[in-house]
């Protein structure tokens, strides 16, 4: 992880902006830039602002301004004995377990922000030893993979405030971090916005510290999503800073409350249910990701203003010193994170960002793939025939399929291991997704099979018909513990609700929300402890801590839990089909059984359908990244995000949309990486895949180097890499040799070229 450092101030005169308008870009700032901002030097993007009064970006309310101290480590439950990146606790700490609070049932805000930053920095890296963390990566690795920082805890302020649009439900939470080391001679600022529905700090791991760690200010935003859990109960919310009240105590500092008009009669009938932010704001919140990143950049040089600026002579407040004309500023973050800073990029018409880097990101074409599209995927010389779908399309299409597919005899496993999920005892979840393929077969939707046919016959089916709607071999056996997890019915349940704008009293498909009980599914009362810890401890999603997904028509009567439901169309606990079915009428407009147009009778309702519809529109990106450099890298073996329907597509189509010469996107695409490091503890995993975190790591030096000394950015190529074997529960530690580096030269048989009519060829 070597990063090329620039000597003196170089200068090159790239071909044009933007706006057709010659640009220059200073390669390595002097410090003396910084006492010229109208001649519009810098690397930020083209704009000339001249210097005027820093005044906070319309829409915000900054909430607090805290120094972080520590230096060393500590408990972390003040702010003298927290820092910026591990909230006191250090690299030896974020591997180990979590804090305990002094009241578990009343924790602190102070406690709640040193708890996030644990739970998110270890929610997007593997934080085992053996893995790697604090050898090849982590707080106390340099930039040249050297163990020299210590307990690499990096001490600084922190302005925490929200972005509002006045009704109180948007609410996007922005944290600015800037460390006692920030460069004002060469000022740069990394903006993350959160993977994932993760809060505030969900990019702590990847964008903020490598940001902190140069020396940059860092801008976390949770983009509107974040946790947010409203329990209808007793009309409690999360506070801004993560605590929680009632509605009323919360007043503006309430991060978000469902809008339900009569909360007797809804705790009436369907007690003890909970609504979370990104699925029920009723803001399709994903269609402004990217303007809220845009949004958070600005409030970022606003920060670095009032720490920095000087008193305006004849005036009130600071000058506005740093501007996008003289500041470094990368947008950086992975899946829906990356997804957000493509978009950002994509909507950036005043030049505040100069370089993105997307780690594994929900990357949905304009224009989904076909033979008219205008850009193709072949892999290995073979076309794929379906790709660039948007992310509710395929999720929906796996949500019906995963389990059945999952235990065909190709890719059925023998071995007792989280990566056989639906095989674990705990769980046993084999025979209910035997009745998946059964319930498939008897509303046919297996072509050419009924029921009464061989399962494996049945399982066989719905493998091939994932691979042929764009999953790709790799995801073969991934099924299972991807299905197992709940990430197809919590993913169709949230965003579902969440681009049609449905609130939690809508019901959508006759599902809703709750903490259940793990062996019954029966809904209960969310748990006290759970839920005052819920800021450090959920992601943001309907995953079980606490809420879970839950059919209210479940056979019987009493609502159930997905993985427990027992379909009122079939009789048979076959993991919930009615609600699935009901989702992918959704995004379709087609009822899933009959093939026939929606209507006013059926469910759901065409015009439930045209709000998800609509939603789908509002979110999909248009690939003009306005020539700015931009650098994806991705893991071959994503199951979450499928190649064919994110980054290669996106990769494709940007060449459509800006062309060769304009387009400054490069792609690496690594092999025998997934898309949850956080996974590789886990049995199975490790000894299968290898972490796609350190290249991201890697794709900022070199963006990095590209900005300060003019460094070509990779080629697009395929990585080969090693995975460590072993058994599912005894894992060899992870070699740096293992993960090679991205180079600037690939094998031919490593080169992702492109054909004829946009067309990405991507080498077996």
């Amino acid at each position: 992880m070597t990063i090329i450092h620039g000597g003196h101030a170089q200068w090159s005169v790239p071909n044009r902006d933007t706006r057709g308008e010659p640009k220059v870009t200073l390669l390595s700032k002097a410090p003396w830039i910084l006492a010229l901002p109208l001649l519009g030097v810098g690397c930020g993007g083209g704009g000339s602002d001249p210097v005027g009064n820093n005044t906070v970006p319309a829409g915000f309310t900054t909430h607090s301004v805290t120094s972080y101290t520590a230096a060393a480590v500590g408990r972390g439950d003040t702010a003298a004995t927290q820092d910026l990146l591990t909230g006191g606790l250090g690299k030896t700490g974020l591997g180990a377990a979590a804090p305990a609070y002094v009241d578990p049932l009343k924790p602190t805000a102070l406690e709640l922000r040193r708890n996030a930053l644990y739970s998110n920095y270890r929610g997007l890296v593997d934080p085992t030893n053996g893995g790697g963390y604090s050898r090849i990566y982590g707080p106390n690795i340099d930039d040249s993979g050297n163990d020299t920082l210590g307990e690499g805890l990096i001490p600084g302020k922190e302005y925490l405030a929200s972005l509002d649009d006045g009704t109180g439900r948007k609410r996007v939470v922005v944290a600015v971090q800037i460390p006692t080391s920030f460069d004002t001679a060469n000022p740069c600022i990394v903006a993350g916005p959160s993977s994932g529905s993760r809060g505030v700090y969900g990019a702590i791991a990847t964008a903020g510290e490598w940001g902190l760690k140069h020396k940059c200010a860092v801008v976390l935003t949770d983009a509107g999503k974040g946790v947010g859990i409203y329990d209808p109960t007793d009309d409690s919310v999360n506070k801004v800073d993560g605590t929680r009240t009632t509605r009323t105590l919360a007043g503006a500092l309430s991060f978000f409350a469902a809008a339900i008009s009569d909360l007797v009669s809804f705790n009436r009938d369907f007690p003890n249910r909970l609504a979370i932010k990104h699925a029920h704001s009723q803001q399709n919140p994903e269609k402004d990701w990217g303007l809220d990143t845009l949004a958070s950049i600005r409030y970022a040089l606003y920060a670095l203003n009032e720490e920095y600026g000087t008193p305006v002579v004849g005036g009130t407040g600071k000058d506005a010193r740093f501007t996008a004309a003289n500041t470094t500023i990368i947008a950086a973050s992975v899946s829906n994170g990356g997804a957000a800073v493509l978009r950002a990029a994509e909507q950036d018409a005043d030049g505040l960002i100069d370089a993105v880097v997307a780690g594994e990101p929900s990357a949905q074409p304009r224009v989904p793939g076909g033979a008219t599209a205008g850009y193709g995927i072949k892999v290995g010389g073979v076309a794929v025939p379906v790709y660039g779908l948007p992310l509710i399309d395929y999720f929906t299409f796996a949500n019906l399929y995963q389990p059945c597919a999952a235990i065909a005899p190709a890719v059925s496993m023998t071995e007792i291991s989280f990566y056989n999920r639906l095989a674990l005892p705990a769980d046993n979840m084999l025979a209910r997704a035997g009745f998946r393929c059964d319930s498939l077969a008897a509303q046919g939707l297996l072509p050419g099979r009924t029921l009464g046919n061989a399962r494996d016959l049945l399982s066989a089916d719905s493998l091939q018909m994932l691979r042929d709607y764009g999953f790709s071999p790799e995801n073969d056996t991934m099924h299972n513990a991807h299905y197992g997890l709940g990430n197809a019915p919590i993913i169709s349940t949230m965003y579902t609700n969440a681009l049609g704008r449905f609130g939690v009293e809508d019901n959508l498909c006759n599902m809703s929300m709750a903490q259940t009980d793990p062996v019954t599914g029966a809904v209960v009362p969310v748990s006290a402890t759970t839920l005052a810890q819920s800021f450090a401890v959920a992601n943001g999603t309907s995953n079980g801590t606490p809420a879970t997904p839950v059919v209210n028509d479940a056979l019987g009567g009493a609502p159930r839990a997905w993985q427990f439901a027992t379909s009122a169309l079939n009789g048979v606990r076959d993991l919930g089909i009615d609600g699935a079915q009901c989702q992918r009428a959704l995004v379709t407009g087609i009822h899933t059984v009959t093939g026939l147009p929606l209507t006013a009778d059926t469910t759901p309702t065409k015009v439930q359908s045209d709000r998800v519809r609509a939603g789908m529109a509002e979110v999909l990106l248009n690939g003009n990244l306005r020539g700015k450099p931009t650098l994806i890298v991705a893991g071959r073996s994503d199951a979450l995000l499928p190649l064919n329907h994110s980054e290669r597509a996106y990769v494709a189509f940007n060449r459509m949309v800006e062309g060769e010469a304009t387009s400054q996107l490069r792609y690496v695409e690594v092999e025998n990486a997934q898309h949850f490091d956080s996974f590789l503890p886990f049995s199975g995993f490790g000894m299968r895949f290898v972490p796609l975190h350190p290249y991201f790591i890697r794709a900022m030096d070199a963006m990095w180097a590209k900005l300060k000394t003019g460094a070509a950015l990779p080629p697009n190529q395929v990585v080969r890499t090693t995975v460590r074997g072993g058994t599912p529960d005894v894992v060899p530690a992870l070699s740096v040799n293992q993960i090679r580096n991205f180079v600037a030269t690939p094998a031919p048989g490593d080169v992702i070229g492109f054909a004829a009519g946009n067309v990405i060829d991507i080498p077996n």
